[in-house]
């Protein structure tokens, strides 16, 4: 999902804000929601911002601290937007990489592993970091600190070769070859040589750039010598905002959208640095599950939670949520701004029903016909694998509304119940995201319309993602 502002203190507490700020991210994923926030925090704002990240899985919590270690430790700011970029996204990265990793936070961590060696396997253990200003927390069990030291080195005898073919055999693989063809046929020919480039090498480089510093493997994703973590469709583009980063310069190479992206990073963290410099933050770490979060906050409450999709029903589910994080949420008398974020990425899917579906298969249905204006009929299908009916598939979900299927979703998992025994209440006014942000917003027809349509189709997202916004009553 692509980053979000999570305070967007102009429409809610106001640009020159006097009070104190903490943010809650229950289920973070990697760090785009803060750095996407802190950059976006007004320059003329000057208290305090306390920022808790917590999220269950190691990989994940292990390489959020080591880039917030390489942003906080490092004063060189372009060499420390380079060296983000490249551990955050790169599958090989360069020797003043590792220099960084080996040299400047290798040591924060065995410093620690080296005092609590003695200590249980299971043993909760914190250590603070503190740079001037600014300060970084992490609450780990000991044997999760001794795995993060193993996320700055590689595994033994692992080469730039070896690692490319592990790699090359999960987002190359044969087995994968429809699928990589349905997503490259919803892309513009140049978008597809930008998608095959990063899948063959792995580096978030502009496309002409020099790749020949690239030597090491990046030990944040190899663990071992013959695995690789991640989805073979796994793609930089996807965290962040095609729209803003569509519309970044990358020189006389206007088709680049990986370059553009570069670029675009380089921007946002150099406003991240920025901001860091003259803001009292501090940042606190865990690595437990979302539900057991509140017992390690100390009675903590914050001006903002974001909980990522856990809201949906094959994870805590809404009254699982409400019941967990409300109690973390700052009361109207002492921030009446303050709001818990929601995302429903699985609801729309999992409540459609056949009748709903089968009302668009007709040529004559509504959604049809506006389809079509955005992808003119080239011929009848010749198989229920033309690719011609693959793509008119993907475009009939991105032109529909299903405010219809989500209300029927709120009934039917009785939101209103989970609000009130929760002490929530709906904000029917967003003020932090739109609803529907991936929904058409133009019609066909009208200008941009269909630029619009076909940046969404080669995002990969189908409109039907849904937030919620809630306040504490």
């Amino acid at each position: 999902m692509p980053a979000i502002d999570i305070l967007q203190l102009g429409s809610n507490e106001g640009e020159d804000y006097a009070g104190n700020l903490r943010v809650l991210l229950a289920a973070s994923g990697d760090l785009r929601n803060v750095v996407q926030t802190v950059a976006r925090v007004p320059s003329n704002y000057n208290h305090s911002l306390e920022i808790t990240i917590n999220d269950r899985d190691l990989d994940i919590v292990a390489r959020n601290i080591i880039l917030l270690l390489i942003a906080l430790v490092v004063e060189d700011t372009n060499e420390a937007i380079d060296c983000v970029i490249h551990i955050w996204y790169s599958a090989l990265v360069r020797e003043s990489d590792m220099d960084i990793l080996q040299s400047r936070i290798r040591p924060l961590i065995e410093d620690v592993c080296q005092k609590v060696k003695d200590k249980a396997s299971k043993r909760l253990l914190a250590k603070t970091w503190t740079f001037g200003q600014r300060s970084l927390r992490v609450v780990l069990e000991k044997s999760s600190w001794d795995r993060l030291l193993s996320f700055v080195n590689n595994p033994p005898g692992l080469t730039a070769e070896q690692a490319h073919k592990v790699r090359a055999a999960t987002t190359m693989a044969e087995s994968r070859r429809d699928y990589r063809d349905r997503q490259t046929y919803c892309l513009s020919p140049l978008r597809r040589i930008a998608l095959t480039k990063f899948r063959q090498d792995g580096l978030l480089l502009p496309f002409g750039f020099p790749r020949h510093e690239f030597q090491i493997p990046n030990p944040t994703f190899f663990h071992t010598a013959d695995t690789w973590p991640l989805k073979d469709n796994a793609d930089p583009l996807g965290g962040w905002s095609s729209e803003d980063v569509a519309a970044t310069s990358s020189g006389p190479a206007t088709a680049d959208i990986n370059g553009k992206l570069f670029y675009y990073l380089r921007t946002l963290l150099r406003s991240f640095l920025d901001r860091l410099s003259s803001l009292n933050v501090s940042f606190k770490m865990f690595q437990v599950d979302a539900s057991s979060l509140p017992g390690h906050l100390d009675s903590d409450t914050f001006s903002r939670i974001e909980v990522s999709n856990i809201s949906d029903a094959g994870w805590l589910g809404i009254h699982r949520t409400l019941y967990y994080m409300m109690p973390l949420l700052q009361t109207p008398p002492e921030n009446p701004h303050a709001t818990l974020i929601t995302l429903f990425m699985n609801a729309v899917d999992e409540t459609l029903t056949e009748d709903d579906m089968r009302r668009d298969l007709t040529a004559n249905s509504q959604n049809t016909k506006r389809v079509f204006k955005y992808l003119p009929k080239s011929g009848n299908p010749r198989s229920p694998y033309d690719p011609i009916l693959i793509k008119f598939n993907l475009g009939r979900d991105l032109v529909r509304t299903y405010d219809h299927i989500f209300d029927r979703y709120f009934k039917k998992f009785k939101f209103r119940e989970a609000a009130d025994f929760a002490g929530a209440a709906v904000k029917e006014k967003h003020t932090i995201i739109d609803k529907w942000p991936y929904r058409l917003k133009l019609r066909p027809g009208q200008p941009g319309a269909q630029v619009e349509f076909d940046r969404l189709m080669s995002e990969g997202l189908s409109g039907k993602e849904r937030y919620m916004e809630w306040k504490k009553l």
